[in-house]
């Protein structure tokens, strides 16, 4: 029963937690400037996801490390310094689009821009990791991050073609801009396999104290979490395709901001601002939490957030810092969206550094026995990460240029 139960709050979890500033921004661009057309780019990155997933929650229950621990471990610290700096250089722009995410939802909510919010929203995020648990952070806000379901309710009562949605899930080349279609299917591949995910997740293991009886159970969460939390991610794209004249383009949250008013009423405006200030600071806590796994892991100091934070100070500097260093951005007046939208194509590019080593162990008796990978989910994350590196690298400079 025990197991049942912890299999059943993992999905709601990651089901309720799954939609953050990434997601929320790339599949409402998708949908309204290119319909239901690139439904299909991000089924292949939630399918790479789940893989993902379930790797780095294996890796930790078997070995009892966690990636940034075995990877300085297994290759040592001058090789894994370099895949430290581009994710944790990747993470910090991530970490600045979800502060600002949250800042834009008061801004929408209050009409006080959203520079002000910066630092009182830096504050809150900081007194919860400072004083919370694993626990409190990873299942309580994402259990609060259930609101996004609003999507799909918005969705369902727009009553879209099925046809044409599942039309959307076949790939296909861009109808037209296709600058802008191939940017915009890097982003929506970034969003989904944003590297700290990885990080925070066999970081998560081993303070949840995982063990190779976890194994299955870590299957399953990582297929019904994530492939549900997709859904809500896909019915975003939805509405947006439904209610947007298609072709537009939406340069800021307000215009996003009244896409469930037509399904949900006067609801939709607020049901919306609660999401996007919801999700965002739940990921804002990950993200938060993953930089400070990676640099206390990487560097060999003590860690854990179940850790009295002056047991374990360094890892509380860390995040620390990177909240300092992100709010900044957001302070000066960085435009949130643009900010999403060139973070997750860069984390879309940084993928080799984060998952080229993390197959090797993946792969490496010594570390996970007879786990190893199969031929199947090797050759799938290669292929998904090799093809969302080439389109970055190809077409966000096209995007920076203005096409």
């Amino acid at each position: 029963m025990k197991k049942l139960l912890h299999v059943a709050l993992g999905v709601v979890t990651s089901f309720g937690g799954f939609l953050e500033a990434g997601s929320i921004a790339t599949s409402v661009q998708a949908g309204a400037e290119f319909g239901y057309s690139l439904l299909w780019v991000l089924l292949l990155g939630v399918v790479c996801l789940v893989v993902l997933i379930e790797m780095s929650g294996r890796l930790a229950a078997v070995s009892h490390h966690t990636i940034a621990g075995a990877m300085r471990e297994r290759f040592g610290f001058s090789f894994f310094l370099l895949p430290l700096i581009g994710v944790v250089a990747v993470s910090m722009l991530t970490l600045a689009a979800e502060l600002g995410g949250v800042c834009m939802a008061l801004q929408l909510a209050t009409g006080i821009g959203f520079q002000w919010w910066a630092l009182p929203v830096m504050l809150a995020v900081w007194l919860l990791l400072w004083r919370g648990t694993f626990g409190v952070i990873e299942d309580g806000v994402s259990l609060l991050g259930l609101v996004t379901v609003a999507f799909l309710i918005a969705a369902v009562r727009l009553h879209p073609s099925a046809g044409e949605v599942a039309a959307g899930f076949v790939p296909s080349a861009a109808p037209y801009a296709p600058s802008r279609y191939w940017f915009l299917a890097v982003s929506i591949l970034g969003a989904t396999l944003t590297p700290y995910l990885f990080y925070f997740d066999s970081s998560g293991a081993v303070e949840d104290g995982w063990d190779a009886d976890d194994v299955p159970a870590n299957r399953l969460v990582s297929a019904f979490g994530m492939g549900f939390g997709a859904t809500l991610a896909a019915a975003v794209l939805v509405v947006a395709a439904l209610v947007y004249t298609r072709g537009v383009r939406l340069d800021s949250y307000d215009q996003i901001a009244p896409m469930l008013t037509d399904a949900l009423g006067r609801w939709g405006y607020p049901l919306f601002v609660a999401a996007l200030g919801i999700a965002c600071f739940g990921a804002a806590l990950e993200v938060s939490l993953a930089l400070a796994y990676m640099i206390a892991q990487g560097f060999g100091w003590n860690w854990g957030e179940n850790a009295r934070p002056r047991d374990a100070a360094r890892f509380s500097v860390s995040y620390t810092l990177a909240l300092v260093l992100a709010t900044a951005l957001v302070v000066v007046g960085l435009d949130p969206l643009r900010v999403t939208n060139v973070a997750m194509a860069l984390n879309a590019a940084s993928l080799p550094l984060a998952v080229v080593p993390f197959l090797v162990l993946m792969n490496d008796r010594e570390y996970v026995g007879e786990h190893v990978n199969g031929r199947l989910a090797n050759v799938l994350v290669l292929v998904v990460v090799a093809l969302a590196c080439v389109l970055a690298v190809v077409s966000l400079p096209l995007e920076l240029a203005g096409g």
